[in-house]
């Protein structure tokens, strides 16, 4: 189908507006609408937050806040309406409701509880409806969303911090920061877009993470499953992320009885055994079936080297995040070699400044936005 400018200009609008929800609708997908009436917005709408409106009813309500009439309007909506009772009623109701004349939508919404019943919906009740609109860059913004609909695992994402020479640690020092502000404000923004946050046991015993969210407004965000990949179980009882009550999932292969017994006690941790690779070690790929069956779509790695080389080696890595800062180690730690990244058949895409940092950004397929993170 061939659309007007004003049809790509407005569901363009959309897909804006659809981004104000990036980090806090998990696992619900990112969707935007607008109202249009006599070649005008009247009203917009997006799915702000899980459990709020989503954004075709948020889009009639502002519109009736603002003393806009939306009967005979036309709504564009970044993603097939909903036709089925959920956290919200169905939006096709909605549409109804409103006296919305037609509907023009980017994208199919392939979840099996949806999947055409509401195009079939608004068509049973005689709206015209018109599929395909910007499809390719709604398919873009919802990539997690459609990949585990279609794959049911996570997207992976690798985030690593490194020196002027691809360094990621030194030996000389205690665990310390090194990157920058405005960096570290990035890397919490990504947090808040993930599902789940996955490191080595080597990391937490180093570092001590608490693998949260901070440095933004946390209004309806929710901080990430932690994910600690300790084969022999030597993650330290003492461990930051063992004893603040939040969700932490331990990934183990090896059995040990009194330290299960222990963590057990603790508030909000989860053990899970799984098997082993050929190394010896826990295997990715099941660990990423797992995730996926319990509904997860972004996986940020931020783990040390071995850990990181355990889901390139298996090619599971769909975006590396590499930020590099301009100081040098004394006594480096290597990170991933140059031929390890090229071998993963990614798109190196431009780099981006955070002051004196740059990120080296590749990516399988399309960035998510231009903002991400």
């Amino acid at each position: 189908m061939d659309w007007s400018e004003p049809d790509v200009v407005f569901m363009q609008r959309s897909l804006e507006v659809a981004e104000r929800g990036r980090g806090k609708v998990r696992p619900n997908p990112l969707v935007g609408c607008i109202l249009v009436k006599d070649g005008e917005i009247i009203s917009e709408g997006w799915h702000d937050h899980l459990g709020g409106l989503h954004a075709e009813q948020m889009a009639i309500a502002n519109a009736e806040k603002n003393g806009k009439t939306t009967n005979g309007s036309i709504a564009y909506i970044t993603l097939e309406p909903c036709n089925h009772f959920g956290r919200t009623p169905p939006c096709t109701e909605a549409l109804l409701w409103a006296g919305i004349q037609e509907v023009v939508i980017a994208h199919i919404d392939p979840n099996p509880t949806v999947k055409g019943g509401g195009i079939q919906a608004l068509k049973d009740a005689e709206i015209n409806v018109r599929l395909g609109c910007c499809e390719n860059d709604a398919a873009i913004q919802m990539q997690s969303f459609l990949n585990w609909c279609h794959k049911k695992i996570p997207l992976v994402t690798l985030k690593m911090a490194t020196d002027c020479d691809g360094y990621i640690d030194d030996r000389s020092k205690d665990s310390q920061r090194f990157s920058s502000e405005t960096t570290l404000n990035a890397v919490h923004k990504l947090r808040s877009y993930s599902d789940a946050i996955l490191v080595g046991v080597n990391t937490v015993i180093r570092d001590n993470p608490l693998l949260n969210v901070r440095r933004i407004n946390k209004d309806h965000v929710k901080d990430p499953l932690r994910i600690v990949m300790d084969g022999n179980l030597r993650i330290p009882l003492e461990s930051k992320l063992l004893n603040d009550g939040m969700p932490t999932l331990i990934v183990y292969v090896n059995e040990n009885k009194d330290k299960i017994k222990r963590l057990e006690q603790k508030k909000g941790v989860e053990l899970l055994k799984i098997n082993k690779c050929d190394e010896g070690n826990i295997e990715p790929n099941e660990l990423l079936k797992i995730l996926g069956e319990r509904g997860l779509q972004e996986l940020l790695i931020e783990g040390g080297t071995e850990t990181a080389r355990r889901f390139v080696k298996s090619n599971l890595i769909d975006r590396i995040l590499m930020f590099r800062s301009p100081i040098s180690f004394k006594e480096p730690v290597k990170g991933l070699t140059g031929q390890e990244i090229v071998g993963l058949g990614l798109e190196r895409l431009p780099d981006i400044y955070y002051e004196d940092d740059c990120l080296e950004r590749w990516c399988r397929g399309s960035w998510p936005a231009k903002n991400w993170p």
